[in-house]
């Protein structure tokens, strides 16, 4: 059985998505399908067959939703002592060695990443490069653009 590292924000975010999903969306559908099957024919029933199509992916989402939560690995961050070093769920700011560009990412599991709010999944190249470094370290990252070094400039547990 595959665990997911997740952080206790990405594991509250899911946990608000599931109660959504079961607590206003299903019944909604279930309140649709009724309606629906109400107009008459079903083999004809385009509203019919589009609600019930949603249903299935609603209940595929919340299956899924619950077996991502049964496996996670719920990570705090905050409760494990600041030593410098990059770890999951610790923010890290990076500078490119050659244009002297920072970024800052946090480092989340793949259900939590999203790259426009600077959440890199634990699995990316740059994440692998930077797990278990400290401040002031440098890495090298293979990217499609060629070989990259950043400088590690500040690990923040947030």
């Amino acid at each position: 059985m595959t665990k997911y590292p997740m952080t206790v924000q990405g594991a509250r975010a899911l946990e608000e998505e599931l109660a959504h999903l079961t607590k206003v969306v299903r019944p909604k559908l279930s309140q649709d399908i009724g309606t629906a099957r109400e107009l008459g024919d079903l083999k004809e029933n385009a509203e019919y067959h589009a609600a019930r199509e949603q249903q299935g992916m609603v209940e595929a989402r919340i299956r899924d939703i619950e077996g991502r939560l049964q496996n996670a690995v719920i990570i705090d961050v905050t409760t494990i002592a600041h030593t410098g070093k990059v770890i999951f769920g610790t923010t890290v700011e990076i500078a490119n060695c050659e244009t002297d560009e920072s970024v800052t990412y946090q480092i989340v599991g793949e259900d939590e990443a999203d790259i426009k709010l600077s959440k890199i999944s634990v699995g990316s190249p740059i994440a692998r490069a930077l797990i278990g470094k400290e401040e002031g370290d440098v890495v090298t990252v293979k990217t499609p653009s060629g070989v990259v070094e950043y400088e590690i400039v500040e690990v923040r547990h947030i």
